[in-house]
């Protein structure tokens, strides 16, 4: 593959990969949601190249990152790295911006910043990362994050690198709330004096922070500071709620089959 070509993706494929996925999350989720003040954090960005390094506390995360990198950064393209053997099973993924790293061993880790740094040296791309490296309560913070992130950091010539809180909580409804805040972005090129040691320390810091920004939000149990962007369902399903509706009916009120107030 020469130096400057990307790995393969397939516009046709993504778009009916979307057109799948919404549904799904909608059956699944009462709402994906941002926190609204985050959102600012997009303004600072430019065409550069972006990473978006996230904590990973669901099999999940994967499909709803590439929703939000759809809603949120669109026209960028998505890449995120995925272990080798997974990839090998399920090649489909490879289409839809996914690449193969095996973090195990030197030639693999070498092979995932090569790959990655390819993909940065092209604009309107972004990369996104779960550096935990397995699942982890978002609570819990003990977590190392992998080196492979501040290594790319450090090597970066210019760009972003944003961290994302995540998580999944119920609150009122029978299906859970994927809620999701973005930290304070580091503009590459304003960092490039930090050595590898000082880019893992910054991120780190920096996505705890941002994890315990959200986790505050999330015990209030309410969300008016969210931005709903997926609308899922509602209700305690269609036994349950035949009889919710019929007394309704009976008592001649409109039927409304909320739980609670939470994105209305």
């Amino acid at each position: 593959m020469p130096n400057d070509e990307l790995p393969p993706v397939s516009n046709w494929l993504q778009d009916g990969f979307h057109r799948f996925i919404r549904p799904l999350l909608r059956r699944h989720f009462h709402a994906i949601a941002i926190e609204r003040e985050s959102l600012n954090q997009l303004g600072c960005i430019d065409a550069s190249p972006v990473i978006v390094y996230a904590n990973h506390p669901s099999w999940w995360d994967p499909l709803v990152s590439h929703f939000l990198n759809r809603v949120l950064f669109s026209p960028r393209q998505f890449y995120a790295p995925i272990d080798a053997e997974a990839l090998q099973k399920y090649r489909v993924f490879g289409k839809l911006g996914f690449y193969g790293v095996k973090m195990s061993t030197t030639h693999g880790a070498a092979s995932f910043l090569k790959q990655s740094r390819r993909i940065l040296d092209h604009p309107q791309t972004a990369i996104w990362m779960t550096p935990e490296g397995k699942f982890a309560d978002p609570r819990d913070h003990s977590t190392t994050l992998m080196p492979g992130l501040s290594h790319l950091s450090s090597r970066m010539e210019n760009g972003h690198i944003i961290p994302l809180a995540l998580e999944y909580v119920f609150w009122d409804e029978r299906l859970p709330v994927c809620l999701t805040k973005l930290g304070q972005p580091f503009d590459v090129a304003a960092n490039d004096l930090l050595t590898k040691p000082e880019w893992a320390t910054a991120l780190t810091d920096r996505l705890r922070q941002t994890q315990r920004d959200l986790a505050a939000l999330s015990t209030q149990r309410c969300s008016d500071p969210f931005e709903s962007l997926l609308s899922g369902a509602k209700g305690g399903g269609l036994v349950y709620d035949s009889f919710r509706r019929a007394k309704s009916i009976v008592k001649r009120q409109a039927f409304d089959s909320s739980h609670g107030e939470q994105f209305k």
